[in-house]
């Protein structure tokens, strides 16, 4: 059976899928920002290994935390049974789960669940669906969606660990563990670069620009200012806090006197 849906209807949709899940659930987005009432869905998952939870996301190859950030992997890699893939040419939006399937237009992002015009086809089986042809759609959806995930890349998994309780086979799960963890070494790595990156702000417009003592201006303030060349013309913006001057910055001085112990300690001045 399939359902077209839109607005509050499509969100409502998408929240029942993650809280009627039983064996798995796939979110298929390239840009992935999680909103509230969708990760309270999921966390209701959280104590349960035997739902495998497939996240596939894309875009941004360069630079893939400008297509899920940071604290949304950390959510996701508390689950006890969780893989994350990548596949950089990703631009379809897909969700499921053991026995609903969703097509849409919205990627799985707050901003887009709240302000913008979305609309999704909910593919459902059904015994109708079976003589009418209708269930069709919904196994030719996953069939094409499994072969994307099989060919992305894997950048994280974590799978659980069961016992045999007896000789029936009867198991019982003890813990699960990371077999595969690129994600977080990247996360790091650009943490420490954005750490070690020095910003500063143009004492004129108040944009942020590399921190520079000698060059705390952006280039279009450069240019006005090259026209007179006064060293200790009064500028608006402290170089490094950003906060206005009151006109007590200038290009000699261009971090406010009350900053200036702290500005040494972080960049290393003399």
């Amino acid at each position: 059976m399939a359902k077209f849906l839109k607005g509050n209807d499509l969100n409502a949709a998408l929240e029942n899928f993650f809280v009627s899940a039983h064996d798995h659930i796939i979110l298929i987005s390239p840009y992935i920002k999680l909103h509230d009432r969708y990760k309270s869905a999921l966390l209701t998952h959280l104590k349960k290994p035997e739902i495998q939870l497939t996240v596939l996301f894309g875009k941004n190859e360069d630079d893939i935390s400008k297509s899920m950030k940071q604290e949304d992997f950390e959510f996701f890699k508390q689950f006890p049974n969780v893989e994350i893939r990548f596949e950089k040419r990703l631009h379809a939006k897909y969700y499921a789960n053991d026995s609903k399937a969703m097509l849409t237009s919205m990627n799985f992002y707050g901003f887009s669940q709240n302000n913008n015009i979305e609309t999704g086809i909910l593919m459902e089986k059904s015994l109708k669906g079976t003589f009418t042809g209708e269930n069709n759609l919904d196994a030719d959806s996953w069939e094409y969606f499994k072969t994307v995930i099989d060919q992305a890349v894997l950048l994280f998994n974590k799978k659980p660990k069961y016992v045999k309780k007896n000789i029936l086979s009867s198991k019982k799960y003890v813990r699960s563990e990371i077999v595969l963890d690129d994600l977080s070494d990247f996360f790091m790595k650009k943490e420490k670069s954005t750490r070690d990156k020095k910003i500063g702000y143009c004492i004129r417009s108040g944009s942020k620009i590399p921190f520079n003592m000698d060059k705390p201006m952006n280039y279009n303030s450069f240019k006005k200012w090259d026209e007179h060349k006064n060293r200790s013309y009064p500028e608006k913006y402290c170089h490094f806090s950003g906060e206005l001057s009151e006109r007590r910055t200038s290009m000699e001085k261009p971090i406010l006197s009350k900053n200036w112990k702290k500005a040494k300690e972080v960049h290393n001045l003399k």
